[in-house]
């Protein structure tokens, strides 16, 4: 077996899928001769090796992933209280429905813009001073939220806090891939799966605890102090590991940032505006969303393509904003492709759910976030173990039973009704959060093992990115079909409530037509073999 060698830039580039035009860098290490040999690890067809059993990882390599766990915890915590509040703000402020909305459509915007620069910006600092400026812009901002006197102030408070998470989680995903043993990934990010998980499981549950006996600042108040502690800690803690690559000195290119900028914030707009945003009743597209979500997402088509042309271009003497070469990597692309999928109906049925709970069942939300608590503990629970699976077996035996079960469970709430028992929507929940838990630790590790040092960054900035779009597309395509569902039904006679069940059920079906793409997908899976992984790394 090949021992791991520490020279990424020794590794041969690898030949460009059928149809794709590899774009070829100059090669970091001088002495590595330069040559355009097939790599099996970018073709996907690499037979599967067993896992070398002696690479550990060194105490500071955990303290860094740990402290930098910490914080992302925080972070999405942070990001998954607010919908619950915002009701309470928009009786608190006097403001309209649609403007306290902007609180969660600002913050998606400031991630659809910042993180797609992240794959820069990781190049050019280290990882002690990128989570001291993440979280010193995300503490910066939950403060200036928690003492806001006017909606103003607490908007701008809530875009500084998404500028510091949209840096965090590729920053985490970036440096596991730095600094852990290719064989060693797959329990790692079962631990940032156990992050993304139980973060936004116990997010609705905190939130309706805090408003049902505290002020609405508290929210703020709670996470602050955790946030500065993380970084006092991160501060000093990281400084400990010594960094064996040099910090890139790549000029930013301002006109691919100007172009990014209404390229990915006009198409989370757009997005956004067709699904009604977070806070979309039922009916809500009775009349239409309008011409300008139209005229958002055709100017963001625009801005995009100009923007890929300028990163094919300028990627050739490693120059660009968003190097996009982890595309010619096979297991790159149809890990994405997979999850941006399993994203859509993610992110549809966690909106979708929680409104039938509450409209149709009339929970309120502290009920309803109890009632979905199981089902993210359950993910946070599972995702270590299936993280140790994956390094042994691969991700095909994790990620077709989870697709098949995604299916099931989704054609399953389909035949939701105003009277199905409580105690099954807490089965089904659990079910889908197990198909989740098999699904997402594999792909992630899948598409960006095979990735060589030099695009990990890049490589996390795609995968961040096509996250927030597929939860966005999710959310908009889900909401806008389940309105359009209930006008439709109450045009044709329905009760009120027959045709929100009827709305929902149009939703879900959507949804599971997503999950069969999902399933599908899981054959394509392959895991690459270990030594050219180590190689890369």
């Amino acid at each position: 077996m090949a021992h791991p060698s520490p020279h990424p830039e020794a590794t041969p580039p690898p030949k460009p899928a059928p149809g794709v035009v590899f774009l070829r860098t100059p090669v970091h290490n001088e002495s590595a001769p330069e040559t355009t040999a097939p790599h099996p690890v970018a073709s996907g067809h690499a037979p599967r090796a067993a896992p070398p059993e002696n690479q550990k990882l060194a105490p500071a390599a955990r303290t860094t992933i740990l402290v930098l766990l910490i914080a992302a915890f925080v972070v999405i915590l942070n990001e998954t209280i607010m919908n619950v509040a915002l009701p309470r703000l928009q009786e608190t402020f006097g403001v309209t429905a649609d403007t306290v909305q902007w609180l969660v459509t600002a913050f998606m915007l400031t991630m659809a813009v910042v993180i797609p620069t992240t794959g820069y910006l990781l190049r050019r600092l280290s990882i002690r001073t990128a989570f001291i400026l993440a979280m010193s812009l995300f503490s910066a901002g939950t403060l200036l939220a928690a003492l806001a006197p006017t909606f103003e102030i607490l908007l701008v408070g809530r875009v500084i806090q998404a500028s510091g998470t949209a840096i965090m989680m590729p920053l985490l995903m970036t440096t596991i891939l730095d600094i852990v043993p290719p064989a060693k990934r797959g329990s790692m990010m079962g631990n940032v799966s156990i992050v993304i998980s139980v973060a936004p499981a116990i997010g609705p549950t905190v939130s309706g605890l805090i408003l049902q006996y505290l002020q609405w600042r508290m929210i703020f108040f709670i996470v602050l102090p955790i946030a500065i502690v993380a970084l006092v800690l991160g501060a000093r803690m990281l400084g400990r590991l010594t960094e064996e690559t040099e910090q890139s000195a790549t000029p930013l290119s301002f006109p691919s940032l100007l172009v990014a900028i209404p390229g990915f914030g006009l198409l989370v707009y757009g997005l956004s505006s067709l699904g009604g945003g977070h806070g979309a009743e039922p009916g809500a597209a009775a009349t239409g969303p309008g011409a300008t979500p139209f005229v958002a997402l055709g100017i963001a088509v625009v801005a995009l393509t100009v923007f890929t042309f300028m990163q094919l271009r300028l990627q050739r003497t490693d120059r660009a904003l968003l190097d996009l070469r982890p595309f010619t990597y096979r297991p790159f692309t149809v890990s994405l492709l997979l999850m941006v999928m399993a994203m859509v109906a993610l992110f549809g049925v966690i909106i979708l759910l929680p409104m039938y709970l509450q409209t149709v069942r009339g929970l309120d939300p502290l009920g309803t976030g109890l009632l979905l608590l199981p089902g993210g503990l359950l993910m946070g629970l599972l995702a270590p173990f299936v993280g140790r699976a994956y390094d042994r077996v691969g991700p095909r035996p994790l990620m077709i039973p989870g697709g098949a079960l995604l299916v099931l469970v989704l054609a399953g709430y389909t035949q939701l009704t105003a009277e199905t028992p409580v105690w099954l929507l807490v089965v089904a929940h659990l079910v889908m959060s197990l198909s989740f838990a098999l699904l997402f630790t594999p792909a992630f590790t899948t598409g960006l093992n095979p990735l060589p040092h030099h695009l990990h960054s890049h490589g996390s900035a795609v995968l961040s990115t096509l996250q927030q779009l597929g939860g966005a597309a999710g959310t908009a395509l889900l909401v806008g079909i389940m309105a359009s569902g209930t006008a439709s039904a109450m045009a044709s006679g329905a009760q009120e409530l027959d045709a929100a069940v009827e709305g929902f059920q149009a939703g879900f079906l959507t949804a599971a037509f997503f999950a069969v793409a999902v399933f599908v997908l899981t054959f394509l899976m392959r895991k690459p073999v270990y030594e050219e992984l180590a190689d890369s790394h």
